[in-house]
């Protein structure tokens, strides 16, 4: 049953990579990134529960944490063009 899941996510994860490497934009595989660490974080916690081994939750939550950082850094990066903060230079300009 569990090694059922764990094919069916690394199909979903193929497939995720693919979206991530032919997305026709930046936002398109960075949802295909995101959909790969998902993915990632399902095959942690099923592999943890098929051994019997709960640090591997753990692994993923820490994980899981890390992913919706670095979404939040790319974004900012792509919308503002450095990950900076630049209140002092907003705050000149108007």
């Amino acid at each position: 049953m569990f090694t059922a899941a764990i094919l069916a996510v690394l199909v979903a994860l193929t497939l995720a990579v693919v979206r991530a490497l032919r997305g026709p934009t930046v936002f398109d595989r960075l949802v295909g990134l995101n959909a790969v660490g998902n993915g990632a974080i399902l095959l942690l916690a099923l592999f943890g529960f098929l051994t019997g081994r709960p640090e591997f939750l753990d692994i993923g939550i820490i994980y899981a944490l890390l992913n919706i950082i670095g979404t939040i850094a790319v974004l900012k990066f792509f919308r503002r063009g450095d990950l900076g903060y630049a209140g002092e230079e907003e705050e000149a300009g108007s």
